[in-house]
Order: structure tokens, then C-alpha cells, then sequence
């Protein structure tokens, strides 16, 4: 099932410490992600090939692309709010952890209904709050759907919009809810999969077969579950840390992937040139358009690195 590590079809040369949450704007074709630590959002033009830095008021866990509008959705670690790439316009939609220092928020991703999913994260061992699993609809209302979480991650939907699937990466699981396609409700939480060898389940996609491929930090590895939670493939990556995956390019069949170089001594970078790029595979299997968030929100011009 396993093969040996598979030598990329192409690595976006970015050494970030942590490159997170990258998603394929099929629109533009463009792919986005983010070095949290660097509080950097990074945007690479596939026909150009150019690669593209905006520095960031705030570290950024996560974000999402907006319908009919060049704004993304963006989870900063202090809050949710509308953010304007080139402009630096920020409008804050809510801080629903502001008064928890020790919490950040982390993964993220829009449903296949327009809605933005995304989760907080404990920074500090020493803390005494948990994670959360919030849901922001169209006109900005902020939702808590999930607590007793340690590091929320791996938010991703299936192709129909009714499974929701989370991970919570100190407990190297993985989870599944049932979703209320009108409602965003969540029921029905069932354990997916668990990681093994160490490895802790980060940031996760769903292809067009349903099946959900999740990227494994600590384990060198991106597996592809079936929508049973079975694992039917295992892609070895050069690098320790993947942590996250997007499907993109023109047919929707080359799979990139983010990574992280954070915590690594200099004999492990040695090893890992390539830790803190992105990956990019051609696979057999094709992804669904990245879902755009349906909003009623715009952010405001005057507001800029507020």
C-alpha cells in the first residue's frame, strides 16, 4: 500500500516555518497559503510562476476565498475577519477567543454551502481553556459548534456537503459528523481514523470520489482514506512535516502540498531541503473546486492593519 517516498513533479521554493492552509482559487488560477509564524500570505501564479509575499497585520491560521469578491475570509490568530490582500483592509466579523491569550485560531475551511469553518488551537501547555470548532455564516454570525478540543485541524466537507470532517492532532484522531446541508447543524460524531507511527493528522481535502487525504505532520506521509475511514493509499513525502493539501491546476489532478520547516534542528534541514516549500504531485485522482464563503459582509476600505 505503502510506496517509497515519490519525488515531486514540481516544489514551490518558499522556506516558510510553517506554510499552512493552501487552497487553488480555480478562478485565477492561482494557488494561496499562509506562513503562520512568518504572519505572511503567499500567492503563486501558475501561469507566471511567480511567487508573491504579502506581509500580514497578524499571524494567519487560516482562510477562505469569498464569492464575487477579491477578499478572503481569514482566521488571524486573534479573530475571524474580511481581509484584503493588496489593500490591507480589515474588517473584524468576530473574537470569540480574545479573552484567551493561551488560543489561537488555526485550521480552516469553507463548506460546500458557502459557510467558513474553522477552530482554535492551545498554544501553551500550561492552559486551562480548550479548543473550539466555530462556523461564521453570511452575514458574519459566529457560531460555536465544538469544545474539549486540543489543536482543531483537518476541516474539510465531502462532495454532497453532509459530512464534516475534523481532527484533533495531539489525540491523532480523526473525526466525522453528519451535517445539516440548510442548517450547518453537527451530529452524529464518530471516530474516522487514527494516526499511527507518531504521526499527527493536520490539514486534510476530500477529492471527487469523497475520499478524504490528510496530511500527517511527524510522519512524512499524505493518506487518502476512503469515505469509510480505510486507508487505500499512502503518498511518502521528502519532507517530516506536511501540513496541509489542495487539489488544483487546470484539470484538478496535481495535489500540493504545504510543509513546515518550525522546530527542526540544522542535521534535520540537512535532510530536508525542501522543508517549508511546496510540494506539487500529479495523482490519479481529481479535487473539487475550492467552495467559496457566501457573504453579506464587505470590508471597508478604512479599514487597513487595524
Amino acid at each position: 500500500m505503502s510506496q517509497p517516498t515519490q519525488q515531486p513533479e514540481a516544489i514551490i521554493r518558499a522556506a516558510n516555518v510553517l506554510g499552512e492552509g493552501v487552497l487553488w482559487d480555480d478562478a485565477a488560477a492561482v494557488l494561496w497559503w499562509t506562513d503562520i509564524q512568518s504572519s505572511e500570505l503567499l500567492r503563486f501564479d501558475w501561469g507566471s510562476q511567480r511567487l508573491q509575499r504579502n506581509a500580514l497585520p497578524h499571524r494567519l491560521g487560516s482562510f477562505g476565498l469569498i464569492q464575487d469578491s477579491s477578499d478572503i475570509i481569514a482566521a488571524f490568530a486573534n479573530g475571524i475577519a474580511l481581509y484584503h490582500p493588496e489593500s490591507g483592509a480589515l474588517q473584524w466579523i468576530s473574537q470569540p477567543a480574545a479573552e484567551h491569550p493561551h488560543l489561537r485560531f488555526n485550521d480552516g475551511r469553507v463548506d460546500r454551502q458557502g459557510r467558513f469553518w474553522t477552530g482554535t488551537m492551545i498554544e501553551k501547555e500550561s492552559a486551562t481553556a480548550d479548543a473550539t470548532l466555530y462556523c461564521v455564516t453570511a452575514n458574519g454570525a459566529t457560531t460555536e459548534h465544538e469544545r474539549g478540543l486540543r489543536i482543531t485541524n483537518g476541516i474539510c466537507s465531502s462532495p454532497d456537503g453532509r459530512r464534516l470532517y475534523l481532527a484533533d492532532s495531539p489525540r491523532a484522531i480523526i473525526y466525522c459528523y453528519d451535517l445539516d446541508p440548510d442548517s450547518g447543524a453537527l451530529s452524529h460524531r464518530r471516530l474516522f481514523a487514527r494516526t499511527t507511527g507518531g504521526a499527527s493528522p493536520d490539514g486534510a481535502n476530500v477529492d471527487e470520489h469523497g475520499c478524504v487525504w490528510s496530511a500527517q505532520w511527524g510522519g512524512s506521509r499524505i493518506v487518502r482514506y476512503t469515505p469509510d475511514g480505510k486507508v487505500d493509499q499512502i503518498l511518502e513525502v521528502p519532507v517530516s512535516q506536511p501540513t496541509c493539501v489542495a487539489f488544483g491546476g487546470p484539470d484538478r489532478d496535481l495535489l500540493f502540498v504545504s510543509s513546515a520547516r518550525d522546530g527542526l534542528s540544522a542535521a534535520q534541514l540537512a535532510e530536508q531541503p525542501n522543508a517549508g516549500d511546496v510540494l506539487v504531485y500529479r495523482v490519479q485522482f481529481k479535487g473539487l473546486p475550492e467552495p467559496r464563503f457566501r457573504s453579506d459582509l464587505r470590508t471597508s476600505k478604512r479599514a487597513v492593519f487595524a
